[in-house]
């Protein structure tokens, strides 16, 4: 659905819904299967970033969800949707904020080798989810939102391979603390982004509508009397 669509206030097209409804079914499972892979490598390998990856996976797999529920409803639910998707990637990243606040007063670095691994294991699902939504990322809040997380999550990614390689040449923590910190910015601002446009969706959708063709009141007009 294009912009111009978008800002009229029209639905999502019977053909694009089907084929945003089939992206996100895909997209569902495989940041669900991702979630568990990364708790599971993140608590293993000591990797703040990875963990901190996990809790985005399955954020994100809750944000699909929501989307396939309201994807066949009007723009006013949809745009509700995304205000809470909005929410939801500013508090990931108020957590992440704190969560590596935390560790760097432990300072323990994590296993590069295993961080590395499974970073790029999550770099290759997240790209094949982001080349899939590539398509809907010009549509209303909600379609634009999911096309946010899946990029932002791909360039997160990208930024875990380049802290295990810190780790591994350095032997510090700080490295994979600072890719913390560059996710938590990631979301804030995409947050940011998603909630501007669903609050603009829904004043759009408190505006009332005028029929340009509504019948006008009737006025009688009456004739001066001559008697």
């Amino acid at each position: 659905m294009g912009i111009g669509c978008c800002s009229s206030g029209c639905s999502v097209t019977g053909a694009v819904n089907a084929g945003f409804r089939k992206v996100l079914w895909i997209a569902l499972i495989v940041n669900t299967v991702m979630f568990g892979v990364e708790i599971l490598g993140g608590l293993q390998a000591g990797s703040m970033a990875l963990l901190a990856d996990a809790v985005d996976f399955a954020g994100d797999a809750a944000n699909y969800g929501l989307s396939l529920a309201v994807l066949s409803m009007g723009l006013l639910w949809r745009a509700r949707a995304a205000l809470i998707k909005g929410l939801s990637m500013a508090l990931f990243g108020l957590f992440v904020i704190g969560k590596a606040s935390w560790a760097a007063l432990d300072g323990v670095p994590p296993e590069p080798m295993a961080m590395g691994l499974i970073g790029f294991l999550a770099l290759l699902a997240n790209a094949g989810v982001a080349l899939l939504l590539y398509a809907f990322r010009e549509g209303d809040a909600n379609q634009r939102s999911v096309w946010l997380c899946s990029r932002n999550d791909a360039i997160g990614n990208i930024a875990v391979l380049l802290a295990a390689a810190g780790v591994f040449g350095t032997g510090s923590a700080w490295p994979d603390l600072s890719v913390a910190f560059i996710m938590a910015a990631l979301a804030v601002s995409s947050a940011f982004t998603v909630m501007r446009q669903a609050l603009g969706e829904l004043r759009q959708t408190s505006i009332p509508t005028v029929h340009p063709y509504a019948a006008a009141p009737l006025v009688t007009l009456q004739m001066p009397n001559k008697s």
